[in-house]
């Protein structure tokens, strides 16, 4: 298989193409970025199988001649609402399968549109395959799973749990200019089974099996605008943020200050990148303990044995503490499954419409350090389980020792 990694040699693509480069099922990786030296110095990093080219992804024609040659294209590049839908019409044109890491929920809504056209040109695209939206949406599928009918769906994550990414060398992060889109203005989301938008960091009180109830915060991402694709019943379904009340504080004062214009959205960008290079990430045992939800998880409310049940789903192991570790291994992972032919359906789809969970973790407990052969990294409590804080307890504080230093 002949991989193109678009915006291999930044943050994001550079992890993932260390990881493609072990994968017997790939023969060649190229490493596509306008960061010419960068790319070069990791095609020279990971040896024959990598080349390096300078692609201007803005440029149609430049692009259809690195992916028309190519089996998959893994895109790295943001922001989504600009490089998402026109990269994954490029792919399907070429007949080029496709992975990315969006977690905007509107280009995801606008390329799930090109699903037809996608089936027509025997193209699978995957999209959103990270950390959050990713592996929440199959842990979502593992929570559901464990009711008669689930009627809300929750995928959530903790705002402070990952090392940041060093910052660019020059202006703002995409990803942070994207946060700070999806705190202000409204979010999609889904109510009463309808997709409807509403502002943003509404306190959402979570009753999680073994942690109790907690408090967290929407946030716009994709996870609420696709669940209801593997649950047609579904009635909710939000993402939230959550973090220490400090952290939080802030974030819902910066939203209201770009709100009302009183900081543009790239100044208040540039205000959170800069609080990231100066404060030091908390370490993990001030974050994530069985006090508190988990830093990944996702968590069903519905039915079983005629009653009200509900049941969380989260990992007791991650493949690091970056932000870069967290989204580009499991990006990787189904770069492999893809390339294997266990992800083979033709159509965009979303990780939870086309993704075995079982055969995903499986293959991610094998990339997340302390992790025993064999040993399962998923954690499911439930309403009506004897003990599931005893059992949540012991989880966390496992999760806790094994996590690697950042």
């Amino acid at each position: 298989m002949r991989v193109v990694m678009l915006g291999g040699a930044g943050g994001m693509g550079r992890e993932a193409c260390r990881l493609a480069a072990a994968f017997p099922e790939i023969d060649s990786i190229v490493i596509a970025d306008t960061a010419a030296d960068a790319a070069a110095g990791l095609a020279a990093e990971l040896g024959p199988r990598a080349e390096r080219v300078a692609v201007d992804i803005t440029d149609r024609r430049a692009l259809e001649r690195v992916l028309t040659p190519a089996d998959i294209v893994v895109n790295t590049v943001g922001p989504y609402f600009r490089f998402g839908p026109p990269v994954l019409r490029a792919a399907i044109d070429a007949g080029c399968h496709y992975l990315d890491i969006c977690d905007d929920p509107e280009p995801t809504l606008r390329m799930l549109e090109s699903d037809a056209l996608a089936r027509a040109a025997g193209v699978t695209a995957v999209i959103g395959l990270g950390a959050s939206p990713g592996i929440v949406n199959l842990l979502a599928l593992l929570a559901a799973a464990e009711l008669d009918e689930v009627r809300s769906l929750t995928t959530g994550w903790n705002l402070e749990a990952g090392t940041p990414d060093p910052p660019p060398a020059a202006g703002v992060s995409a990803a942070i200019v994207h946060g700070v889109e999806q705190i202000t203005g409204t979010i999609p989301v889904l109510r009463a089974g309808r997709l409807t938008y509403e502002r943003p960091l509404r306190r959402v009180m979570i009753d999680y099996p073994g942690a109790g109830v907690r408090p967290a915060w929407t946030f716009g991402h994709p996870e609420a605008v696709t669940l209801d694709r593997a649950f047609p019943g579904l009635r909710d379904s939000v993402n939230v943020t959550f973090a220490r009340r400090s952290t939080m504080a802030a974030v819902k004062l910066l939203g209201r200050a770009v709100d009302r214009r009183l900081l543009g959205t790239e100044r208040a960008a540039r205000i959170v990148q800069a609080a990231e290079r100066r404060l030091p990430t908390p370490p993990v045992d001030d974050l994530v303990h069985p006090g508190e939800l988990p830093p990944l998880f996702a968590h069903a409310v519905g039915i079983r044995n005629g009653r009200t049940a509900t049941v969380g789903a989260t990992l007791t192991a991650l493949p690091g503490t970056s932000m870069a570790a967290v989204t580009a291994t499991p990006l990787a992972i189904g770069l492999r499954l893809l390339a294997a032919g266990r992800v083979s359906a033709p159509g965009v789809h979303p990780p939870e419409t086309v993704i075995d969970p079982t055969a995903f973790f499986e293959a991610l407990a094998a990339h997340c350090p302390g992790t025993d052969a064999g040993e399962s990294i998923v954690l499911v409590t439930r309403s009506w389980d004897t003990a599931p804080e005893a059992a949540y307890r012991a989880a966390i504080r496992r999760a806790v020792e094994r996590t690697p230093a950042a």
